[in-house]
């Protein structure tokens, strides 16, 4: 595996979308065009599927040196009233676009620190949100919180609303880590939301952690994933940390290169947890993803409806997603967009009574064939090319770059179809590299993505 790792291990895209964002059009995307995919995406799936919606909130009380999101620092919680309000507005920019109430099957917060906004500002976000449309009977509506400041009544405000599962950021129990990414969260702080967010109806709690951390160590992954046993979150994302201080303002230049573990020692960091998790019970989930067998994670898994997109994996598919918010990105299927990226330029935007993106991308068909095959090899580890609308020269060509991987077991090519090997799953994103016809295409001067492994 040594020998793999020293291979393989390269700067490569996560995939939550195809073309990823550094390869969108330089052009950009014109927003009267982006506006007609909107309308065609919705007019096309809202009545069979409904929609997802995606809603970005910045604030954070502390800056977290590992986070590379999107975020504004800020312990003055007068910013609530002003950015809730916005986002109200844009929702009714979008809603002008639909000519029958959206159906909003899928409803996730993101940030930032969802949870830095008081109960009483996100119960009226939600009251503007889906009041202006229908919340079907199937339904998953998430939101991620950060232990510290997750309230009882933040979680009896969104069960209110629907809401069945929390995602809490835990990365690791160990003290100096926590205070090296500075993020102190004591384990009774994730226990007592845990409990809550159970008591109150939530039928799925989700656990963030992160391996190759600084001073990170095999024995601090077994002792929090120990911890992490004893809580038994239906769902556990096990995420490499990815070291990407060129990006201005993520804070990840607070601790030396020289405290982050070896390739080597990080793969054997996931390894030890891979092992520890389906000795619990968990069961591998797409890349980096567990579940127990009783959540919709893993059932969708197993009924191959897993999807992914700029949230992530999502136990079901909805062909429009519509991001909120600064820095959100939307998704109409045939092309991506997003919004501006600092509070102010948003606010301006909106004061103009224009939909506030800056950049975007319409899907070439091409880009639409390769996406399909991309999003397989990430949520099912598998692909094929039998359907003639599925093959393509690039995808062909895909093949001949395969050939080495081939050669080391990572992956089986046969009767226009790919099945990565249980040997290849720590090498998928590498695997989907070789269909990336724009990351192919161009060689940039600086890096752009973090490492594979």
């Amino acid at each position: 595996m040594e020998n793999l790792i020293a291979k393989y291990n390269i700067p490569g895209p996560r995939y939550t979308s195809y073309p990823t964002v550094p390869f969108w059009n330089k052009e950009g995307i014109q927003k009267s065009v982006w506006i007609d995919s909107v309308k065609q995406s919705f007019k096309e799936s809202n009545t069979e599927e409904g929609i997802s919606l995606y809603i970005h909130l910045p604030f954070c009380e502390s800056l977290c040196t590992f986070c590379g999101c999107n975020k504004r620092i800020t312990k003055n919680h007068g910013v609530e009233s002003p950015y809730i309000t916005a986002v109200l507005k844009e929702w009714d920019l979008y809603l002008e676009l639909f000519d029958e109430k959206p159906i909003i099957s899928e409803l996730h917060f993101g940030g930032g620190t969802p949870t830095f906004f008081r109960p009483e500002s996100l119960d009226t976000l939600l009251t503007g949100i889906l009041g202006k449309g229908i919340v079907p009977e199937k339904h998953s509506y998430s939101f991620e919180g950060h232990p510290n400041n997750t309230k009882r009544e933040h979680l009896e405000v969104m069960a209110k609303h629907w809401f069945k599962r929390a995602s809490y950021g835990v990365q690791d129990f160990d003290e100096k880590i926590q205070r090296s990414i500075n993020r102190i969260q004591p384990y009774k702080n994730v226990a007592e939301v845990t409990e809550i967010s159970r008591e109150l109806g939530y039928n799925s709690t989700s656990f963030d952690l992160v391996y190759g951390l600084p001073f990170q160590t095999i024995k601090s992954i077994e002792d929090t994933i120990e911890q992490v046993k004893k809580l038994m979150p239906e769902r556990i994302a096990f995420y490499s940390y990815a070291h990407v201080p060129w990006i201005k303002g993520n804070g990840q230049r607070g601790f030396d290169e020289n405290d982050l573990p070896t390739p080597e020692v990080k793969r054997e960091m996931y390894e030890t947890g891979y092992r520890l998790l389906l000795e619990a019970g968990y069961k591998e989930v797409g890349m980096d993803h567990f579940a127990l067998e009783t959540d919709e994670m893993y059932q969708s898994y197993h009924a191959k409806t897993l999807h992914r997109n700029f949230m992530g994996y999502t136990a079901s598919k909805t062909q429009l997603m519509v991001g909120l918010g600064v820095s959100s990105i939307s998704d109409s299927w045939y092309a991506f967009a997003q919004n501006v990226k600092t509070v102010e330029e948003y606010y301006e935007e909106l004061e103009k009574n224009e939909i506030p993106i800056f950049k975007g991308h319409l899907l070439t068909e091409e880009d639409l064939i390769i996406r399909k095959h991309i999003l397989n090899i990430m949520c099912h580890f598998e692909t094929d090319w039998k359907d003639k609308a599925l093959q393509h020269q690039l995808v062909f060509e895909a093949e001949g770059r395969l050939e080495e991987m081939i050669q080391d077991d990572l992956l089986i090519i046969e009767d226009n179809s790919l099945t990565v090997t249980e040997k290849g799953k720590p090498f998928v994103r590498n695997i989907c590299m070789a269909f990336d016809a724009k990351l192919l295409g161009v060689k940039p001067g600086t890096q752009l993505f973090s490492m594979t492994i």
